[in-house]
């Protein structure tokens, strides 16, 4: 890993820094441009594809505010204030929480809300009945952020979802004096003007694929990051797209090592798209996927200043290794943690193991209470340039990119350790179990749950056994299946081409509708309907397992029945 060149990878990004890359602009395009031709020149094979995506671009934004004078930003998918304005009152409603809620008569008013803006408030005052609401910084920066709960782009129903309210935000300390004043008992109307550019329009997205010299079975890594920005982005997300190029110049230089293709996607829509680019890949780009895609590694604002808590997100079948990584990367201790539901997860519908890692600002920095992933003040905001970059932390991020990407190229194991995805999940349907039993028997799940975890320590055993390449590519293949088969269940509620909202989940969301029945304390028709939606549910995880189990069990019978053979 020592062949990451922190020179070229600087100057490539004070190359694109100069571009601000909002989608479908043209200086978005004149930047891909510019990686396409670096890719190219490195011996990747690429490609720039347009498509349709629902794109909303914030505007100017005003806010008129008796006695006092405040900046303020609006955001993505806010809709734009009437032509006058949209006047109301003032009502503080905390942070937006439903008990935060309750009980408070919002409609026509306008909420002043503290905390970023976010899809699930947004949600929330919506369905209260307010017009419009004014979000309070966590900081004194003013932070773009985007409202839309749909991911990608929304569909006929879906776009029934779409926020109904304008939305503003002010900094901390001009929120602070607002706040004082309400609490004070004034009765404060103010006037919000916002301008949102919302509709449809093209946009673009890098391909850019290196094969293997040696003949392959057509499977791929897909190594991503979105290219669209706020502003100048050079965190987020320049610092990403130049060590996606650095690990690809890597890769070239190794390709008679390859056993698996490397594709390299620059999203667009990401920050105003709500993960347009890479949601439109995966339904036009489904079946390719779900054939031949093996892994998914996002790359998401990596080299900020004072960044030195690393992260990795994923599953349980990749926490090892990303362990084993980061210690002979550089020995830093590394916190290993689920993925949540953001970013460009786009893909584990089809089944496609996920990892995203970087660093953080330390817990002294005092960021970690209010935003969901503390990288610098600078984060959405206009701050966010090329002197915000640590030029040593973006080579050790571009290290351990590099390590796992390269792992997964050339490594004759897929690197994925599915039992301990196997037991998570066994732990979590007896816990369930423990409350159910009343209305539901799921022994059949956890038990299923259980062999399955056996099947998997039996299918690693062999594989650390073997050099046979007919074994290497039976056990592979069943790493794969089993991932089409559990991903899903583990980080979706279960639909393997339609997304779910761009909202936080809990582990295992396809368990969701097993919760609500537990939760049910009397018999009666709550019960019955509950029992309806925890059948279905019982029965899609049921499928899944024994999906898995089926996989591994006839990748054990083939690897005994070639010891035979041999």
């Amino acid at each position: 890993m020592d062949a990451v060149d922190g020179t070229a990878m600087l100057a490539d990004l004070t190359t694109i820094a100069r571009w601000t890359k909002y989608p479908g602009t043209p200086d978005e395009l004149e930047s891909l441009r510019y990686l396409e031709a670096r890719a190219a020149g490195m011996g990747l094979r690429t490609a720039i594809l347009f498509h349709d995506a629902y794109i909303s671009l914030p505007g100017s934004a005003t806010v008129e505010i008796p006695g006092d004078s405040m900046e303020c930003i609006t955001h993505s998918f806010s809709l734009s204030s009437p032509k006058d304005g949209l006047r109301g009152d003032l009502v503080y409603v905390g942070k937006g929480m439903p008990a935060d809620l309750r009980g408070i008569d919002l409609a026509g008013r306008i909420a002043v809300v503290d905390g970023l803006a976010t899809p699930a408030v947004a949600n929330r005052l919506r369905h209260a009945g307010a017009a419009g609401h004014l979000h309070v910084s966590p900081d004194e920066h003013r932070h773009e952020m985007t409202l839309s709960p749909v991911w990608g782009n929304p569909g006929l129903e879906t776009r029934q979802q779409l926020p109904r309210t304008v939305a503003c935000t002010v900094s901390g300390p001009d929120g602070a004096r607002l706040k004082a004043r309400l609490a004070a008992g004034e009765k404060i109307e103010i006037v919000m003007h916002a301008d949102v550019d919302t509709g449809w329009r093209q946009i673009p997205m890098l391909i850019a694929d290196l094969d293997p010299i040696a003949p392959a079975d057509g499977s791929y890594v897909l190594f991503s990051g979105h290219h669209d920005t706020w502003h100048y982005g050079v965190m987020d997300n320049g610092t990403a797209n130049v060590t996606m190029l650095e690990v690809a110049r890597i890769a070239a230089a190794n390709r008679r090592h390859l056993r698996r293709g490397l594709r390299l996607a620059f999203w667009s829509g990401h920050s105003q798209g709500r993960y347009a680019g890479s949601a439109w890949y995966a339904d036009n780009f489904w079946d390719d996927l779900e054939r031949n895609c093996v892994l998914h590694v996002n790359i998401d604002s990596t080299g900020g200043r004072g960044n030195h808590d690393f992260v990795s997100l994923s599953g349980p079948e990749l926490w090892k290794t990303a362990e084993v990584v980061m210690e002979e990367v550089s020995g830093e201790p590394i916190h290993v943690k689920r993925l949540g539901r953001f970013g460009d997860q786009s893909f584990w519908g089809i089944g496609i193991p996920a990892i995203l890692a970087f660093g953080e600002q330390p817990v002294s920095s005092g960021m970690h209470e209010h935003f969901p992933h503390p990288l610098g003040w600078w984060w959405h905001t206009e701050g966010d340039t090329l002197d915000k970059i640590d030029a040593d932390v973006l080579v050790r991020d571009a290290r351990f990119y590099a390590n796992i990407v390269l792992r997964a190229l050339c490594d004759a194991i897929l690197p994925f350790d599915f039992s301990g995805a196997a037991r998570e999940l066994h732990d979590a349907l007896e816990d369930i179990a423990k409350d159910l039993v009343r209305w539901m028997d799921i022994a059949a799940l956890t038990s299923r749950a259980a062999l399955l975890d056996q099947l998997v320590g039996k299918v690693s055993v062999a594989a650390g056994k073997t050099d046979s390449e007919t074994t290497l590519n039976t056990i592979n293949a069943t790493l794969v299946a089993i991932a089409r088969a559990l991903v899903p269940i583990q980080f979706t509620t279960g639909d393997r081409f339609e997304p779910d909202p761009a909202l936080q989940q809990p582990p295992f969301p396809a368990l969701a509708p097993l919760h609500h029945l537990a939760a049910v304390e009397e018999d009666g028709d709550r019960r019955r309907f509950a029992t309806v939606d925890a059948r279905r549910a019982h029965n899609r995880v049921l499928h899944a397992l024994d999906c898995a189990i089926a996989a591994t069990t006839s990748c054990l019978e083939k690897i005994e029945t070639e010891k035979q053979v041999g």
